[in-house]
């Protein structure tokens, strides 16, 4: 069997993602595809053999990068509200650059089942939660379930991305303005999720 170009490969992954993620054509056909990457869909298939296969292969690059991202910040050696803000300031540039991102791995577990999310580790977010808990006994932020803490974080940080087309309309705002509402949603997060002193 012949070496396999893995320069095509990655050219063809990073044009699918580009689709999916940054476009949001989620149900874009291996043909638009290859021709989106300059490729021929006899190229695309060698290297994938389905649509399925460049799906699956697409959502596990993008769990693992988004997984180990927010572990690094979740496993940082600093404060406790320095480390959220730094969660913040990570999850809405990855939201900003990919804002279909979260919808196309939604859909993809629906899909194709929770298997694809094996290799996602539990021992950073079980840290994480146990500090949660440890700031909330020390009564910076108000008490509950840690997984709740955890769940109102990241639904402040992606719905308004998510919903961004219906809100532009509904509250009549451009891109740049609602691109504006977005970069002043670190300092907005902070203060509802920490009690003042």
């Amino acid at each position: 069997m012949p070496i396999k170009n893995t320069g095509t490969e990655n050219l063809i992954k990073e044009t699918a993602k580009r689709l999916f993620f940054a476009e949001g054509k989620l149900h874009a056909t291996t043909q638009e595809i290859a021709d989106a990457a300059g490729v021929n869909r006899t190229s695309l298939h060698y290297y994938f053999r389905s649509r399925d296969l460049l799906l699956e292969a697409v959502f596990k690059e993008a769990m693992q990068g988004l997984s180990q991202r927010l572990n690094e910040c979740m496993e940082a050696k600093k404060p406790f509200k320095e480390k959220i803000a730094s969660l913040i300031e990570v999850f809405l540039k990855d939201m900003i650059a990919f804002p279909y991102q979260e919808t196309f791995l939604v859909t993809e577990i629906n899909t194709l089942g929770k298997a694809l999310m094996n290799d996602i580790q539990a021992g950073p977010v079980n840290t994480f939660l146990a500090e949660v808990k440890h700031e909330m006994d020390k009564g910076s932020l108000e008490p509950m379930d840690p997984l709740h803490f955890l769940m109102n974080l990241f639904s402040l940080l992606s719905y308004p991305l998510i919903m961004a087309p219906l809100y532009q309309q509904l509250f009549q705002v451009s891109s740049g303005d609602f691109a504006l509402l977005i970069k002043q949603r670190k300092e907005i997060i902070l203060t509802m999720l920490f009690k003042k002193n």
